[in-house]
């Protein structure tokens, strides 16, 4: 597990894939909680996951500081 990469989503980093539609973040309700869910989006699904299985799903999933297709865009 990466303690940077759960920083990150804690902080608001969107991590995805454009391509593949794959995309993994913290919603901004579970900020502050005890246990925080992230949500995990491939293709039409949602998922949700707690912190420490989302991180090891960006790592294998290779998923990047991106852009949500419906929030606009970032730059990181």
């Amino acid at each position: 597990m990466s303690k940077v990469t759960q920083e990150k989503l804690l902080a608001g980093i969107i991590f995805g894939d454009n391509d593949n539609e794959e995309y993994i973040y913290l919603p901004g309700g579970e900020v502050g909680s005890e246990a925080p869910l992230c949500v995990l989006e491939r293709g039409g699904s949602r998922e949700d996951l707690p912190l420490e299985e989302a991180t090891q799903q960006v790592h294998r999933l290779a998923l990047r500081p991106c852009a949500h297709p419906l929030w606009g865009k970032r730059s990181y």
